[in-house]
């Protein structure tokens, strides 16, 4: 589907944006690939790698609503993955976060209907799920923003929908690459916040193309949820460096000791499909889409009051091999 299609990716030089690129470069012949940062000098670093006929390269920020309209222009496909995602960052600079992570939300928004963009996907967070900081509650406002988008587009012919996932596998902030980093060092006690905490683990290619298969599926206005391992950090950090120890330094602000992508009070709402579960708009939209049944055929089973897909309780584990595999892959 994105053959001889322009796709634009905000945030474009982030670890998602290179691994999409590398991606839809190596499976699809699209148009154009525009790559919208704010970052000159990442965007001079990204261009000595990927440098074909269909990249272009667009400085600009999410909060300059002109700028992304100018960006737009001819666009058929938008993967929003421009965000502030540094926790303790958006503590203590809320409303620059609000800023990039709301008010840019709505830029992309407003400037995909005006541009007549088909298709938008904007990339979530585990943390956006009951947020006890700030980030995730920017972030719980911009999934908002776009599931309401398929009301406001008007007769536009555009649907926007989000996919949501968990921390993502040796990306930058990671806690992979700290302890590997550390381990190289020669510490043998690796600082853990606390040793029961869990989190859900994706790679980038996974989560790539979890996303273009979101983008082939969509609806509109439904929040993609992929079926994804989990693992405790203690194992984590043991799988890395086999012989540490741990320095139990305390969960930090605005941290949670396990993280869910599906709340109790979305179960109702949820469909299981067999890799990834979607959760309906809790809105009425316009067109009344059909969401139970995907492009494939396949019908998605409505999940029981009182689910819960959290990082504790679920029922895929990462074992130490298994993290190393992964790990060597990347």
């Amino acid at each position: 589907m994105f053959n001889d299609k322009v796709v634009l990716v905000t945030g474009g030089t982030g670890s998602f944006g290179k691994k999409f690129t590398e991606i839809l470069l190596q499976k699809f012949k699209p148009k154009k690939l525009i790559i919208y940062s704010r970052d000159e000098f990442k965007q001079f670093e990204m261009k000595k790698r990927f440098n074909d006929k269909c990249m272009r390269y667009f400085i600009g920020d999410v909060r300059d609503k002109e700028r992304l309209i100018r960006a737009m222009e001819g666009v058929d496909y938008v993967v929003h993955a421009a965000a502030l995602k540094h926790v303790p960052v958006a503590e203590y600079n809320p409303m620059e976060a609000i800023k990039t992570n709301v008010l840019g939300a709505n830029n992309v928004i407003d400037a995909a209907i005006d541009t007549g963009v088909k298709k938008v996907i904007a990339l979530s967070t585990d943390k956006a799920v009951n947020p006890i900081n700030l980030y995730g509650a920017t972030k719980l406002a911009s999934d908002k923003l776009f599931i309401a988008a398929n009301n406001m587009k008007g007769t536009k012919d555009i649907l926007f929908s989000v996919v949501r996932y968990g921390n993502v596998m040796a990306s930058r902030g990671s806690v992979i690459p700290l302890f590997r980093e550390l381990t190289k060092k020669g510490i043998k006690k690796l600082p853990i916040t606390h040793p029961d905490m869990t989190r859900f683990w994706i790679t980038l290619d996974e989560a790539v193309n979890f996303v273009l298969m979101a983008f082939e599926t969509m609806h509109g206005g439904e929040i993609f949820v992929p079926k994804i391992p989990s693992m405790k950090i203690t194992d984590l950090a043991r799988a890395i460096a086999p012989n540490c120890e741990f320095d139990i330094i305390g969960i930090r602000p605005g941290e949670k000791l396990h993280e869910s992508m599906i709340s109790i009070d979305d179960s109702y709402n949820t469909l299981e499909f067999k890799n990834y579960f979607i959760i309906l708009p809790s809105i009425s939209l316009a067109g009344k889409p059909h969401f139970d049944t995907n492009k494939w055929g396949e019908k998605g089973r409505t999940k029981e009051y009182g689910f819960v897909y959290s990082s504790d309780k679920n029922d895929k584990w990462l074992t130490h091999e298994d993290l190393r595999e992964k790990i060597e892959s990347i």
